[in-house]
């Protein structure tokens, strides 16, 4: 290490509440800093990273969903309380990254859970979509079928937050079975 007198001047701190973001210009009507999440609950932390994740994954931003998955995931593992549905946001978060068998792990202990839960045939076919396995994504097409009445009849809550996801499989997969 090389040390001159009076030459030596630390950078400045990131701003990490705004990692990701440095030297870009917020859009119009967006704040300039973002929240701080470390005042958030586990929960909230977890939710406002998973968001930013998954419209990354949309927008096909594979570098903010490398740089902000493991700290989803952290955040999920911090979780004191675990449901059906942040198993599924965290399942979405393994797609996303390419770990098919994190994602169909975490759908497994969805249906030992919660056994005929839509959540796990819906992670099971992506996954297998994503890897163009045809056998597995007709038997998650067919067990999402099988269950899907009596679950909607169920009335759980994250069906209602998740319905356009939940509809746009069940359309998939009678297409793909010719119901």
């Amino acid at each position: 290490m090389l040390w001159r007198g009076g030459a030596f001047h630390p950078a400045a701190a990131p701003d990490m509440g705004n990692v990701g973001n440095v030297g870009a210009e917020p859009s119009p009507g967006i704040a300039r800093r973002a929240p701080d999440i470390s005042s958030m609950s586990p929960r909230e932390r977890f939710d406002r990273l998973f968001e930013r994740v998954i419209r990354a994954s949309e927008a096909g931003d594979s570098v903010t969903v490398l740089q902000f998955a493991p700290m989803t995931l952290g955040a999920y593992s911090q979780l004191d309380q675990v449901d059906a549905d942040a198993r599924y946001h965290a399942a979405l978060i393994d797609l996303a990254v390419g770990d098919s068998p994190g994602a169909e792990a975490l759908a497994d202990t969805i249906l030992a859970g919660a056994p005929g839960h839509l959540f796990a045939y819906l992670i099971r076919g992506e996954s297998a979509d994503r890897r163009n396995d045809t056998g597995a994504l007709t038997r998650s097409y067919q067990d999402f079928l099988d269950h899907y009445d009596a679950e909607m009849r169920a009335g759980r809550v994250e069906y209602t937050e998740h319905r356009p996801a939940l509809d746009e499989f069940r359309t998939r997969a009678k297409a793909s079975l010719g119901r």
